[in-house]
């Protein structure tokens, strides 16, 4: 016969799962808060997109795709969705236990899975206890589980800032030789498509190559033809650098190129040889000094409005 103290005992059996799951549903977040809150979802929206934006000006200004920095980024994308998949893992563990611990409050510290053991025959009682215990068992694997998880989620997480100090350390090896870079990025800069380059003159491959990589890249380079009124382009004495194509007006920044180009030719013409620019319809002819305008031609290519045009003695 079971007297009221048996069956104290046996509910305090029932009621230690529920307690502990209790508690671990309050202990899991104070240990996940050991990660501070900023990195708890190791987003970082904005520290990413700040570094992100670092990436694409370096490439621009440094001449391309920047292949080691990329993989430091790969390496940092790959450890935030990590760690993000964890975090999401662990939140929904927390919850699993939140419930578990919250179903057994409600059903008087039993789980629903074993209520039926408080109304079954009491000669029952030693198979009764080994379901108890195996029930048991199943949530301490489960408090494990978890515990698991956080020490994953942490390890993630400790990973995730690794690959971002590497990756800050790469921006700032960068940008600590920038002049270096720079001076590398524009002895080999992209060069300009270029037609018409055979029988052109030393002097003039020298002028071109000079503002090519001044000033290029160029849509287009065009230098010897015999066609239209070749002048100094006949002997491969010239070449027109064009800043726009196909006729049309160029846009702001290509008429600031061929401003840039043709004030550079001029002012390095004795250093290079050049005999005279014409741009925007305006000539200068270094063997009588200063800008004088020219006459209509009748069209923008004519008139020398989308591209110079550079003769050499």
């Amino acid at each position: 016969m079971e007297t009221p103290n048996s069956t104290r005992r046996w509910h305090a059996r029932l009621r230690r799962p529920a307690l502990a799951l209790a508690a671990l549903a309050g202990a899991l977040p104070l240990t996940a808060g050991t990660v501070p809150a900023a990195h708890a979802d190791p987003g970082d929206s904005g520290r990413i997109s700040k570094y992100n934006r670092q990436i694409a000006q370096l490439e621009k200004a440094y001449g391309g795709d920047l292949a080691k920095l990329k993989d430091a980024q790969y390496g940092v994308k790959k450890a935030q969705e990590k760690a993000r998949d964890l975090q999401a893992d662990l939140q929904v563990a927390r919850g699993l236990v939140a419930q578990l611990a919250a179903n057994q409050y409600m059903s008087g510290g039993a789980d629903p899975s074993v209520t039926v053991l408080a109304a079954d025959d009491p000669s029952n009682a030693l198979s009764n206890m080994s379901l108890a215990s195996h029930v048991a068992l199943n949530q301490s694997n489960k408090v494990q589980q978890i515990q698991k998880l956080v020490n994953e989620q942490e390890k993630a997480r400790k990973e995730y800032e690794a690959k971002i100090k590497g990756l800050q350390k790469e921006i700032r090896d960068l940008l600590g030789q920038k002049t270096k870079i720079q001076a590398l990025v524009k002895k080999y800069k992209p060069e300009s498509p270029s037609v018409g380059m055979g029988g052109v003159t030393p002097r003039m491959l020298k002028v071109k190559n000079t503002l090519d990589i001044e000033f290029g890249p160029f849509p287009t380079i065009g230098c010897v033809r015999s066609t239209g009124d070749p002048q100094d382009h006949g002997t491969g004495h010239a070449c027109d650098f064009m800043v726009s194509t196909g006729g049309s007006s160029p846009s702001a920044s290509g008429r600031s190129q061929g401003d840039r180009t043709a004030n550079y030719a001029v002012a390095n013409a004795n250093r290079l040889g050049i005999k005279y620019v014409i741009w925007r319809q305006r000539i200068y002819d270094m063997r009588s000094p200063g800008w004088r305008m020219m006459e209509n031609r009748g069209g923008i290519t004519a008139n020398h409005y989308d591209h110079v045009h550079i003769s050499v003695f």
